[in-house]
């Protein structure tokens, strides 16, 4: 009886904990995945490139929640970013940034092939530890 009780307790925990995580983040109004693939000879200057623009997004846009990037392993030319926008317009302010600007100019001859990907998050007010 008593590792029942302490199961329905820990089961309270974890859902109070996953509840709790889910109300303090705004609900991103654009969210999605963009699929790139890059030069290998370039790849390098690359994620320079993308670091400078991910970290100063971030740092001075309060409409930009999430840019976050990952490398295939198998493919390390192949990454996907999750962009997280707290509206359409904080989008659009994004793309006229000079960070973004200056990312998009200097990479423009290093990208093989992008594709943005539109998508609808399972829990849109998730936090993202």
């Amino acid at each position: 009886m008593l590792k029942i009780a302490l199961s329905f307790i820990a089961l309270g925990l974890v859902v109070v904990s996953c509840t709790t995580g889910t109300t303090s983040s705004p609900k991103p109004e654009k969210v999605r995945l963009a699929r790139v693939v890059v030069d290998s000879a370039q790849l390098d200057s690359y994620k320079a490139f993308l670091k400078e623009e991910i970290e100063m997004s971030v740092q001075k846009e309060s409409g930009v929640l999430t840019l976050y990037a990952v490398f295939e392993k198998e493919r390390p030319t192949h990454l996907t970013i999750l962009e997280m926008y707290a509206t359409e317009a904080a989008y659009k302010a994004h793309l006229q940034t000079p960070h973004f600007i200056k990312y998009k100019e200097g990479t423009k001859d290093m990208v093989k092939s992008l594709e943005l990907v539109e998508t609808d998050p399972l829990i849109p007010t998730l936090k993202i530890k």
